[in-house]
């Protein structure tokens, strides 16, 4: 029967080929928005891990309560012991130290007079041990522009923006004026060697990468850090476990009555993310729905004038005695025959144009210059395994719906007239 119902439809292109567009157009479109909606997600996520929150995230409790006005005078002490217990305690975790910082980058002319200076944002990470997982972690070798990384003490990053803004040169002098984590005012002088372009816009506005040692050192923070982040070591996110993670790690070492007691917070409960995560799976799910139910619209209107080109159709089939059940099902079976092909080629071409846009990316950056958000200015689609289902929700459930709908009106058919509307 299904070989017979198939060659009807190939033969009769005018019964499958409006629908069979529709399908495909609106599988094409629901893959094309899963794998973008997905793919702004993990890029979100993937930002958000590696300047700010780590997957997971260690601090004193006293600064969690505060962590966005970066408050060093209430980081934790002896980080690298905490380290050490971590690395035993939870297996496929790679944990390292951070503190940011904020102030100004005086540039002297040749004379030793300020020639120009700007606000930084500064952060300090492990950038001269052997083993750091911070060059992976930034991608610092992707993100340099000009010049090199740092080697020694007391050499610094900044972004080429800001490089460009105030007419810093590689191997010029810079004096960092911050405050150390006791309040007094600092002063610390830095070779520039090299300037890092993120693709944040956040970041590129005012970064400076130094070292986590000369962070200690000029803000008197030995033995301190404001923040410990870790990450899985595939840098996949999986929420479940990382909230596990901190729910084991909260009640072993926070102390309620202590507020420099560690405090592990996962990403998902950090700068509003939880909202903006759960926002685009809901996008993600109206997507599906919206496409559905338009395509259903669509399909029924398209099977209502089908029904109407094939009057006469139906009428000999109920003459000759065929059961109007038959007629029913025979009309739903050949939907979802379209529907199949629809969603396999609607996939085919949802999947191509996702690929593009995950290998291409769309800029957005004129959107995003003044935005505090750390979010990349490239955005990109994500292919996924469920991507290549995904387009067969709306495209097998609307033909069945369209179909089933419009097929109601076989039923309203009366055999005693069928001479009569022959007759006609």
């Amino acid at each position: 029967m299904i070989p017979f119902l198939f060659k009807g439809l190939i033969r009769d292109r005018s019964r499958s080929m409006m629908p069979l567009l529709t399908v495909i157009a609106g599988v094409m479109l629901t893959v094309l928005m899963y794998c973008w909606v997905k793919g702004t997600e993990t890029e979100i996520i993937r930002a958000s891990a590696n300047f700010s929150t780590g997957h997971v995230k260690v601090m004193s409790r006293a600064y969690a309560q505060n962590e966005d006005q970066v408050p060093n005078d209430l980081a934790y002490f002896g980080f690298a012991q905490l380290i050490a217990r971590m690395d035993q305690e939870f297996d496929g975790m790679v944990w390292t130290p951070r503190i940011r910082f904020g102030g100004l980058l005086d540039i002297p002319d040749e004379y030793g007079e300020t020639r120009s200076q700007g606000p930084v944002a500064g952060i300090a990470v492990d950038l001269l041990s052997p083993n750091s997982p911070e060059k992976e972690i930034l991608n610092l070798d992707e993100a340099l522009t000009n010049g090199r990384l740092p080697e020694r003490p007391g050499e610094l990053l900044i972004s080429e923006e800001f490089a460009e803004l105030f007419g810093v040169e590689i191997g010029e002098t810079a004096t960092l004026v911050s405050s150390t984590m006791y309040g007094s005012m600092t002063t610390y002088n830095f070779v520039i060697v090299g300037t890092v372009r993120f693709g944040i816009s956040a970041m590129d506005r005012g970064a400076m990468l130094i070292d986590i040692t000369d962070a200690q050192y000029a803000l008197d923070m030995n033995d301190a850090a404001g923040e410990i982040l870790g990450f899985f070591d595939d840098h996949i996110y999986r929420d479940k476990q990382a909230q596990a993670m901190a729910v084991s790690f909260n009640n072993q070492y926070t102390d309620p009555d202590d507020e420099f007691s560690p405090l592990m917070l996962a990403l998902r409960e950090q700068g509003g993310l939880s909202q903006t995560l759960d926002m685009a799976s809901a996008v993600s799910t109206v997507v599906i729905v919206i496409f559905v139910v338009v395509m259903s619209i669509v399909l029924w209107n398209a099977g209502l004038m089908g029904s109407l080109r094939r009057y006469g159709e139906i009428g000999v089939r109920l003459a000759i005695g065929e059961e109007k059940g038959h007629i029913y099902r025979t009309l739903i079976m050949e939907a979802l025959m379209i529907g199949a092909v629809g969603s396999i080629l609607g996939t085919g071409l949802g999947i191509a144009f996702s690929y593009y846009l995950q290998v291409q990316g769309l800029d957005i950056s004129a959107v995003l210059k003044n935005a505090s958000m750390i979010i990349s200015d490239v955005m990109r689609a994500q292919v996924t395994p469920t991507s290549f289902i995904i387009g067969f929700v709306p495209g097998l459930l609307a033909t069945f719906l369209g179909t089933a709908i419009s097929g109601l009106g076989i039923y309203r058919r009366q055999t005693s007239q069928l001479a009569k509307e022959f007759e006609s």
